[in-house]
């Protein structure tokens, strides 16, 4: 009797952890996509397996009860073909993601290391043929966030509309900066819109390039079986000489079964400044093409191939530099 007794509270703590644990999950989930290329830049080829974003991540997510939930995104990103990491010493950084997050009827606060939703809202739309990774990605569109140290809030849908506001703090060492993001979906028409602003408050110690630069994106995407068509249009600011330049991008896709057909045109203007491109504050004319294809071996897996161009200038640059590329590749998600 006095066994049974002695197991009772034993039997009670296993039956709350089991609860406990049906209540939380952690998926394992990655990407590996290598292709084969022959780059050439100007004069100047050679061939490489070029990696294009590999990945491998953790994503978990608590139920606290009444709606709320809690939850986490840990990724890695490596560089497939040699398994270096390409975070730098950030190992869960760079283009990767560190971030907590609580959730409920209120909508999302969120807090860590993560891509600005300004970017997610816009550009990435853009980029259908290999999501925003390798030599294919959108090349021209102004980023400014930094990622780092930084404070969200998404609203709940309302209706077909949710919002991000994110903050960068600067921590009394940087600039700090803020993005707004704003997504909105009417049936096959969806439109999104993106703000960056970095604060010009300029503290010591901090790294030049972007200080009171401010950028606004506005998107517009249609999809309707088998075709998809998307773009946005960008205005960039140069706060440190006053100037501004115009960025824009579209793309379409074609689906044949597991077969897609892509084409993608990008163009951006110039702003005549001091320094010398592309670092400093003279950036010139610059378009990018490309085409390509990718066939769906399964939900997970593809096999694609593709040819970009880039073509830029500094001001009054004669002749323009090039960047080409042709590529054949794999990807695989997990």
């Amino acid at each position: 009797m006095k066994a049974i007794k002695a197991l009772i509270p034993a039997a009670i703590l296993l039956g709350t952890a089991g609860a406990a644990l049906a209540q939380s999950s952690v998926t394992v989930y990655g990407r590996l996509n290598e292709s084969v290329e022959r780059q050439k830049t100007d004069d100047d080829s050679v061939t490489r397996l070029q990696n294009n974003g590999s990945r491998i991540g953790f994503r978990g997510v608590e139920d606290l009860g009444g709606g709320l939930k809690a939850g986490f995104t840990l990724e890695h990103r490596l560089s497939a073909d040699t398994g270096a990491s390409t975070n730098g010493n950030a190992f869960w950084g760079g283009a990767g993601e560190s971030s907590v997050f609580l959730s409920g009827a209120f909508g999302q606060v969120k807090a860590g290391h993560y891509t600005s939703e300004a970017y997610f809202a816009t550009s990435d739309v853009t980029d259908l043929l290999n999501h925003g990774t390798g030599t294919s990605a959108d090349a021209l569109y102004k980023y400014l966030g930094t990622d780092n140290n930084k404070v969200s809030y998404r609203t709940p849908e309302l209706g077909p509309v949710t919002a991000e506001l994110g903050v960068i703090l600067g921590e009394g060492a940087a600039n700090r900066s803020y993005d707004l993001a704003v997504n909105a979906t009417f049936g096959a028409l969806g439109v999104g819109l993106g703000y960056e602003k970095v604060n010009d408050d300029i503290k010591i110690g901090a790294p030049a390039g972007t200080a009171g630069d401010s950028q606004l994106g506005i998107r517009a995407s249609y999809s309707m079986s088998p075709f998809t068509v998307t773009g946005y249009v960008q205005r960039y600011k140069n706060d440190s000489i006053d100037k501004s330049k115009t960025i824009a991008r579209v793309s379409g896709q074609y689906d044949i079964g597991a077969l897609e057909l892509h084409a993608a045109v990008g163009m951006a203007g110039e702003i005549d400044g001091a320094g010398s491109f592309p670092l400093g504050e003279d950036e010139g004319k610059a378009r990018q093409y490309t085409v390509g294809l990718n066939y769906n071996l399964s939900k997970r897996t593809k096999v694609f191939a593709f040819y970009n161009q880039t073509k830029f200038n500094a001001v009054d640059q004669t002749p323009e530099s090039k960047f080409s590329v042709a590529s054949v590749g794999i990807r695989h998600n997990f």
